[in-house]
């Protein structure tokens, strides 16, 4: 009984936090109209949260580009196939790696940064003080926040692949052997507008999910440092879950 108990205390506090984000999107969806009439606010976290990850995201994306060019032409030779890595390759970053590897890596960079800065924030009283001076710390602290990290996920994405590709293109056709010609032109033959398409409706879900996440997780936190960083944590895990769901999900709809 005791475990049934637990059970059901865990799906109880999971559907109340569930709920208690989706009221706190449809709040901070209201004060976007104001947000934008301030747009260096929304450029600024742009850049804190897509600029300032470019480094990861292009590391990443060359190393998993250069991997997928060593197991693609491996697996395409067994058939014959070489020549049809470029459409591998671009087509498993466009739909797949790019937009869920950069989510990962956009969960675990940007983030937590946005988190913790949001929980600091909590634990200085600085929000509470904007509440003082009737200030909404939502509109004014929170939603430009969010607003940069669903602009820069699909921009991120966008890079990832390109560098991803261009490192497959490195293993395959310059140590390889695989003919550049067929290389791109059938990669360009191959990949369809859809393809793009859902690479690109990933990345913006994504980025949504874990931009809410991680404005949630730092707004709600405990003010104490041990809170600070069990939100911390939260956002890490939560995000990564959610992006492999969310992936599954988008997946089976487009199929």
């Amino acid at each position: 009984m005791s475990i049934l108990e637990d059970i059901r205390d865990s799906l109880t506090e999971s559907l109340v936090g569930l709920g208690d984000m989706t009221r706190f999107l449809l709040r901070m969806l209201l004060g976007v109209p104001r947000a934008l009439l301030r747009p260096e606010l929304i450029v600024a976290q742009i850049y804190n949260a897509g600029a300032l990850s470019l480094v990861i995201i292009m590391l990443s994306g060359l190393f998993v580009g250069m991997v997928l060019g060593l197991q693609g032409f491996q697996l395409l030779q067994r058939f014959g196939s070489e020549e049809a890595l470029g459409t591998a390759a671009a087509i498993g970053l466009v739909k797949e790696l790019g937009p869920v590897v950069t989510a990962l890596l956009f969960a675990g960079r940007a983030g937590t940064a946005l988190t913790s800065e949001l929980g600091l924030m909590r634990t200085t009283d600085q929000l509470s003080a904007m509440e003082m001076m009737a200030v909404d710390p939502v509109g004014r602290v929170v939603v430009p926040r969010f607003l940069g990290a669903v602009i820069a996920m699909p921009l991120l994405a966008a890079i990832f692949s390109v560098i991803g590709l261009y490192g497959a293109q490195l293993i395959g056709v310059q140590i390889m052997g695989v003919d550049s010609g067929s290389f791109w032109s059938q990669m360009r033959a191959s990949v369809a507008l859809e393809d793009v398409m859902e690479g690109i409706v990933k990345s913006l879900i994504f980025g949504v999910a874990t931009g809410l996440i991680a404005v949630y997780e730092g707004y709600y936190s405990e003010p104490t440092a041990e809170g600070v960083g069990q939100a911390t944590t939260r956002t890490v895990v939560t995000s990564a879950v959610m992006t492999l769901f969310l992936d599954y999900l988008i997946t089976a709809m487009f199929l």
